[in-house]
C-alpha cells in the first residue's frame, strides 16, 4: 500500500478514535464531565494519540531504514566482475535503483506485466522499454545488474506490506488499548500533556541532531582529505588548479580572497543603505509611511538568490561593461566580476540590515529620546549622540549576521563573478568564492575517493567554522545589548 493512503488511514483512525475515546469518557462519568478527572477532549485525545504517534513513527523509521537495508544486502551479492573498472559499487547500486524503478514504471502502465518483468532477460530490448516509459539508461543493462533490480524490486514490495500489515496493527492496539484505559478515574489529562511533552522534546532533537549529522559528515570526510592531500599546502597554497588526473594544488587562499573580497563590496553597498533606511523609517517616516516601505523593503529577502544571479548576469554585468570595459575606461574584460556579484549581492542584503537595525533602533528606550530633546538637541543630534551610540552593538550584531549570509552566498556568484581562482586587487576581475567551487568539485561524475571530491567536505568545514564563528560573535553582541535595554 502506498505510504500516502497508509498515513491517511491512520489519521482517519486517530480521527474515530478522538471522537469515541471522548463519548466513551462521558458515558463512563454517566453524561456528567464533571465527574471526569479531565475534560473530554482529553479523553479523545489521548486515544488519538495512541493510534497515531507510534504508527507514525514506525513509518518514519522504516522508511529510513528500509532502503539502507535493502542496499546493503543486494550490494553485498553484487560480484566485483560485475563493477566495471571505470565505475564504483555506488553508481552500479544507482543504476539498481534506476532498472528497479523502471520496471514499477513499466508495470504500472501496462508496458509490462508483473509476471514479465521478474522473468525479463538481460537483452537489448531493457533500454527500449524503459524509455518507453521514460527512464533513461546511460549504458547497456547487464545480466547481474538486472537480477539485483529484479530483487531489489521483490524485497521493496515485501518490506511495502510488511510495513503496511506493522503499522495498522500497531494503530489498532494502540487504540484498543486506550481504550480500555478510558474511564472516569484515568487521568487522561496527565498522560495526554506528557505525551506532548515529549513530542516537542522529539522535535526539538531532531534539529539538535540533523546539526550533529550535518558538522559530522563534514568533520570525516574533512578528514579523508587530509590524508590524501597536507593540510600544510591547502591553507597556505596560492594556486587552486584541481585535476583528477593527478597533480592537483588545492589552495584555499584564492577562493577565500573571493569569497571576503565580495562579501566585502557586498556589505559596503548594504550597510550604508539599510542603515538609513532603517534610520528614516524608524524616527522621520510617518505611520502610513513606514507600513508601506518596510514591507516594500523587506521583499527584497524574499527574492530568489538564483533570480538575483540572473540580475546580475543579464543587466548588472551588461551595464557596468559598458562603463568599465574597452568602451569605457577599460578596467573590465567582461560581464562576470566581482563588482558585479558584490553589487546585485548588496542590493540583496539590504533588508537583513535594515530590518534588524531598525527593529534595534526601535528597541532603544523613548526616555533617552524625550531627555535628549528635553535638553534643547534637535532630532539629528538626537539620532547621532543619543540613538546610535545606544543601538550601535545590535546594528553591529546585525551587520556580522548580513556578512555570514554574503560568505555562504552561492548563486550569484556563480552567475555574476565567474569561476576564475585568482589573487587581484582589481575589484573588475573574475573571482570566485568557496561555496561557488564546492558545487563544481561535487558536479559530475567525480570519485568520491579522490581528494578532489573530497575537498568540498574541507572547503565546507573551512566555510561552516567562518560563518559560526561570525554568527556567535553577532548573538554575543546583540545578547549583551539586549541585558542593557531590557
Amino acid at each position: 500500500m502506498p505510504v500516502f493512503w497508509l498515513v491517511l488511514i491512520v489519521g482517519a483512525m486517530a480521527l474515530i478514535g478522538y471522537g469515541l475515546g471522548r463519548a466513551r469518557a462521558l458515558k463512563s462519568a454517566g453524561g456528567d464531565s464533571r465527574v471526569l478527572h479531565s475534560l473530554p477532549s482529553f479523553y479523545g485525545a489521548n486515544v488519538a494519540l495512541s493510534a497515531l504517534v507510534p504508527a507514525l513513527g514506525l513509518v518514519l523509521v522504516w522508511l529510513i531504514a528500509q532502503p539502507l537495508v535493502i542496499n546493503a544486502s543486494i550490494s553485498g551479492d553484487i560480484p566485483q566482475n560485475a563493477i566495471p573498472e571505470s565505475s564504483t559499487l555506488s553508481l552500479v547500486m544507482s543504476d539498481v535503483r534506476r532498472v528497479a524503478e523502471g520496471l514499477d514504471l513499466a508495470v504500472s502502465q501496462g508496458v509490462l506485466s508483473a509476471d514479465a518483468a521478474k522473468t525479463l532477460s538481460a537483452d537489448g530490448t531493457i533500454r527500449d522499454t524503459l524509455g518507453a516509459v521514460g527512464v533513461a539508461l546511460g549504458s547497456d543493462v547487464t545480466p547481474e545488474i538486472l537480477s539485483a533490480a529484479q530483487t531489489y524490486r521483490t524485497m521493496n514490495a515485501a518490506g511495502s506490506w510488511m510495513l503496511t500489515a506493522l503499522v495498522l496493527a500497531l494503530a489498532f492496539g494502540g487504540f484498543v488499548f486506550a481504550m480500555s484505559r478510558t474511564n472516569a478515574e484515568f487521568r487522561a489529562r496527565n498522560v495526554v500533556e506528557s505525551g506532548i511533552r515529549v513530542l516537542l522534546v522529539a522535535a526539538a532533537s531532531i534539529a539538535i541532531l540533523t546539526t550533529l549529522g550535518i558538522v559530522l559528515s563534514l568533520i570525516f570526510n574533512t578528514i579523508e582529505f587530509f590524508k590524501l592531500y597536507p593540510a600544510s599546502e591547502f591553507f597556505t597554497s596560492l594556486t587552486w588548479a584541481p585535476s583528477f588526473g593527478g597533480g592537483s594544488e588545492l589552495g584555499i587562499l584564492p577562493l577565500l580572497w573571493g569569497t571576503l573580497y565580495i562579501s566585502v563590496i557586498a556589505l559596503l553597498v548594504a550597510v550604508p543603505i539599510g542603515l538609513f533606511a532603517a534610520i528614516y523609517l524608524s524616527e522621520y517616516a510617518s505611520p502610513a509611511v513606514r507600513g508601506v516601505a518596510k514591507p516594500l523593503i523587506e521583499i527584497l529577502a524574499g527574492i530568489p538568490t538564483i533570480v538575483y544571479g540572473l540580475f546580475a548576469l543579464l543587466t548588472v554585468g551588461p551595464l557596468l561593461l559598458q562603463v568599465f570595459g574597452d568602451e569605457g575606461l577599460g578596467w573590465m574584460q567582461a560581464g562576470t566580476a566581482v563588482m558585479t556579484a558584490g553589487l546585485v549581492m548588496g542590493v540583496m542584503l539590504i533588508p537583513f540590515v535594515s530590518s534588524l537595525s531598525d527593529d534595534i533602533i526601535n528597541a532603544v528606550p523613548q526616555a533617552m529620546r524625550d531627555g535628549s530633546y528635553g535638553l534643547g538637541a534637535t532630532k539629528s543630534e538626537t539620532i547621532r549622540q543619543v540613538i546610535l551610540p545606544a543601538a550601535l552593538p545590535g546594528i553591529v550584531g546585525a551587520i556580522l549576521l548580513a556578512a555570514s549570509r554574503a560568505i555562504g552566498e552561492t548563486m550569484i556568484v556563480v552567475l555574476g563573478a565567474g569561476a576564475a581562482a585568482r589573487l587581484s586587487m582589481n575589484p573588475f576581475d573574475a573571482m570566485t568564492t568557496v561555496t561557488a567551487k564546492i558545487v563544481s568539485q561535487l558536479t559530475g561524475d567525480a570519485d568520491f575517493a579522490s581528494p578532489e571530491a573530497l575537498v568540498a567536505f574541507a572547503l565546507g568545514m573551512t566555510l561552516f567554522v567562518i560563518t559560526l564563528g561570525l554568527n556567535i560573535f553577532a548573538l554575543y553582541i546583540v545578547r549583551k545589548y539586549r541585558e542593557q535595554y531590557e
